[in-house]
């Protein structure tokens, strides 16, 4: 699933991060030291949701919507056409642009159902779920027996999810999904962003 390599780098450097995560909370820096502190500003550019099987799924919205300058937020409804779905996967891929979007950090392919029973079984997998795990009802293990919904996602707790939990270098990202049922890829969602 992983190179043992790209295993020792990731826990090297979350080890790192909570190092000194707890030493800022402890106060063991004094008063002219300072802790590093990364400033990010998340921001959604576009969203794409594309429905490659028109008589299983369709998505009655999928948006960005600007409320004011400050407060932004993304939602998508996915009407399930063929209920109850019993098996689901999801590969997910995290994009950087740089002369067009390479892989950056993670390309899993989850079963959902079996993530759904224990959460803390894959922690990668629990991670990129909070991201709009507050947002939606795909909160259950399998079946569906109604539509997905993941609403008004806002992009202070994308912020917190992109500073504090697993803090990641400015730049311009694709979050790339795919959701397979019964292993055959019905639905496309990709979403967008910039960090700066």
């Amino acid at each position: 699933m992983f190179s043992p390599v790209r295993l020792i780098q990731l826990g090297f450097f979350l080890c790192t991060f909570h190092q000194v995560r707890t030493a800022c909370k402890s106060n063991l820096f004094t008063k002219n030291l300072t802790p590093f502190q990364a400033v990010c500003k998340l921001e959604f550019t576009n969203l794409k949701c594309v429905t490659l099987d028109p008589e299983f799924a369709y998505f009655d919205y999928c948006y960005i919507k600007a409320v004011n300058r400050t407060y932004k937020y993304l939602s998508l409804r996915a009407k399930l056409l063929k209920t109850p779905v019993t098996k689901i996967k999801i590969n997910v891929a995290l994009l950087q642009r740089l002369n067009g979007y390479k892989p950056f950090l993670y390309n899993v392919t989850i079963d959902a159902c079996r993530f759904y029973k224990n959460q803390k079984s894959n922690p990668i997998a629990g991670y990129l779920y909070s991201f709009f795990k507050d947002y939606s009802n795909m909160n259950h293990s399998c079946p569906y027996d109604h539509d997905i919904i993941v609403e008004k996602v806002s992009i202070s707790h994308l912020n917190t999810q992109v500073t504090d939990v697993l803090p990641v270098p400015h730049g311009d990202y694709l979050f790339h999904s795919n959701w397979y049922a019964y292993d055959i890829k019905r639905a496309t969602v990709n979403v967008y962003v910039t960090i700066s």
